[in-house]
């Protein structure tokens, strides 16, 4: 686990030097950027930006599972995940 973090304060103020605007500005794009990508993967549309990162939404099947207290079988429904992946940009930043 990384012992470094960012949080959303610290990337929209990065992201706002690194572009010269400010950070108000920078800080609705974020918010922009994030209301889109919700909406799009909750309609089913995978999102991609090619290099950096793909997010799209999978299907759970329904299933039995086992209460591990009691050992009782149990229903699952079926449901919905996101699956997120890495670019190839994006994992040789993270090998350094």
């Amino acid at each position: 686990m990384a012992d470094k973090s960012l949080n959303r304060t610290e990337f929209v103020a990065a992201v706002a030097a690194e572009s010269g605007q400010s950070q108000a500005a920078v800080s609705g794009i974020v918010d922009a950027l994030f209301t889109v990508l919700a909406k799009s993967v909750g309609e089913g549309t995978k999102v991609s930006i090619p290099g950096w990162l793909a997010v799209e939404r999978n299907h759970r099947a329904a299933r039995t599972g086992r209460n591990p207290q009691t050992g009782e079988a149990i229903d699952i429904k079926a449901s919905y995940g996101v699956k997120v992946s890495a670019g190839s940009k994006l994992k040789a930043a993270a090998k350094g």
